[in-house]
């Protein structure tokens, strides 16, 4: 992964993350020399939440399959969630 650093992008800017996705699809940016933050295209992280929902998707039909789930009132379910946050 490329890396720019916090002073870098002070003084280039846009232009130094630009330079760092030339060639990879994400950038780290360093500060005091520890990695803080990663920039990536729009475009990437688009792909990315893709793949997060349908992932969640899949986890979610494994559940249904294996009966792990309630099938309740919304009264019931808001009762339930309430005990959950004592």
């Amino acid at each position: 992964m490329n890396t720019i650093s916090a002073n870098d992008l002070k003084t280039k800017g846009v232009g130094a993350i630009e330079q760092a996705l030339a060639d990879q699809p994400e950038a780290s940016v360093t500060v005091r020399g520890q990695v803080k933050y990663v920039v990536m295209s729009q475009e990437h992280y688009a792909h990315l939440r893709e793949c997060e929902l349908e992932a969640a998707l899949a986890e979610t039909k494994t559940d249904l399959a294996a009966g792990r789930f309630v099938k309740e009132s919304v009264e019931a379910h808001l009762k339930r969630l309430a005990k959950l946050a004592v």
